[in-house]
């Protein structure tokens, strides 16, 4: 399980929304990751914002990059994200079943 300073430092980086939608991006493109020009044209910000919001992803562990070629490609860090959500569901409903989670659209009970 991560330990709350990285947990703290995954959330701060995510507090932003280019960040959270390049987090969600790569997720969505899963572990062979984009590269950053795909990621820029993928949310519409320009270059220069999208190398300082990589950086700080990186920073917070939540994305690997790597080299190829004359590309750098950015994956989401799937194990910082586990732990991040493990780290936030940990006794989760102090031990009682949970409610389950309403699928996107439903409202409470009316969705099977």
């Amino acid at each position: 399980m991560l330990k709350t300073k990285h947990v703290i430092s995954a959330l701060s980086a995510l507090a932003q929304e280019s960040r959270l939608a390049v987090f969600r991006l790569l997720v969505q493109a899963g572990p062979e990751g984009m590269a950053a020009s795909d990621i820029g044209a993928g949310i519409g910000i320009s270059p220069s914002s999208l190398s300082f919001h990589l950086k700080e992803m990186v920073h917070a562990n939540l994305l690997t990059s790597r080299q190829d070629g004359r590309y750098v490609i950015y994956a989401a860090n799937f194990k910082t994200m586990n732990g991040l959500i493990e780290f936030l569901t940990a006794n989760c409903c102090g031990g009682n079943p949970c409610t389950p989670v309403a699928k996107p659209g439903c409202k409470e009970g009316s969705c099977a």
